[in-house]
Formats: structure tokens, C-alpha cells, sequence
């Protein structure tokens, strides 16, 4: 599958968040900031983690339609891994 530049672009975003705090942990900067940079990267990752699967879903669930298969399954995967993904 194919993923669109916004995806890309999220984790472009998120690689120069982690670069960030790996700059800031070699200045010394207070821990708080850190863990404030931190957290916005866990909840960009987590933001994404959720695009690609409904990106995903919307995908195998018209595949699912097109064979005439109903699409309960490939909506319990998707499920499934956004819980494991927390």
C-alpha cells in the first residue's frame, strides 16, 4: 500500500522532534522541558500509529467489498493493533 505525504510528513516531524530532545539531553536542559518534548513526540507518534491504520482500514475494507467477503474481520485486526499500539 501506498501512503500519502502527510503520513510521511508526520514522521519527518517527529524525527527532528526526537533530534530536538537529543540536543536539549546534551545541553543539559531542565528535565521538565524534556519531558515535555517527550510527551509531544508519544502523542505524534500515537496520531500517526492511528492514520496509518485507518489509511490501511479504509483500504482493505473496500478490497473486502470489492471480493464480497463481509468486512468484520479486517475491521477486528485494525482494532487489535490500535489497542496493542497503546
Amino acid at each position: 500500500m501506498e501512503y500519502d505525504k502527510g503520513i510521511k510528513n508526520r514522521l519527518k516531524r517527529i524525527e527532528g522532534q526526537v533530534r530536538g530532545v537529543l540536543s536539549m539531553l546534551e545541553q543539559e536542559q531542565d528535565c521538565r522541558e524534556i519531558v515535555t518534548q517527550l510527551t509531544a513526540i508519544r502523542t505524534a507518534v500515537d496520531r500517526t500509529v492511528g492514520a496509518v491504520i485507518g489509511a490501511n482500514l479504509e483500504h482493505c475494507i473496500q478490497e473486502e467489498l470489492e471480493q464480497g467477503n463481509p468486512p468484520d474481520k479486517v475491521i477486528k485486526e485494525a482494532v487489535e493493533l490500535l489497542v496493542k499500539s497503546r
